[in-house]
């Protein structure tokens, strides 16, 4: 019989920041990472590093603090973004990215102003370049339910270029 593992993923330092009156400084986060680490968590999503340079200071900081877990920035899938999560964790003992793009079709159509196909190639574009620097990339598509799965599960393609 296989083993089966079960690993702990935790925002808390990224999701956590977005409830009303719990936001961090960096020296919190470091504190919360140390934490985390000797619980034995196994992968930190520490921010989204293209959100503000203080989230950037704060994944680097993480990243270069913890040994054990992989350390993440969330990212979208703008080249820039995408860059800019990598030179986060770029230190970390096991770096990695949580890539993410939304799927519905009133935010592909209104937020990101591109077509299913497009918001395919991103994501394929996207964990593609991650991959070149990184080893350990997750995806996550948001609003998922809103997805016709052919489109996401059959692209072989690789696309022309990324979001801008």
């Amino acid at each position: 019989m296989e083993r089966e593992l079960v690993k702990i993923f935790d925002t808390t330092l990224r999701d956590g920041e977005q409830s009303p009156g719990a936001t961090m400084n960096v020296e919190e986060k470091l504190m919360v990472a140390r934490q985390l680490e000797k619980l034995n968590v196994d992968v930190i999503e520490a921010g989204f590093a293209a959100s503000s340079e203080g989230d950037f200071e704060s994944v680097r900081r993480i990243a270069e603090l913890v040994t054990t877990p992989v350390v993440l920035s969330l990212s979208r899938t703008k080249e820039g973004d995408v860059v800019r999560a990598i030179q986060a964790v770029e230190r970390a003992k096991k770096p990695g990215l949580h890539i993410f793009i939304a799927t519905s079709d009133i935010h592909l159509k209104h937020k990101l102003m591109m077509s299913r196909q497009e918001a395919l190639d991103a994501a394929v574009w996207a964990v593609s370049y991650a991959k070149k620097y990184l080893d350990y990339i997750e995806f996550s598509a948001e609003m998922p339910r809103a997805l016709i799965p052919s489109i996401w599960c059959r692209s072989s393609a690789r696309p022309s270029r990324p979001e801008r």
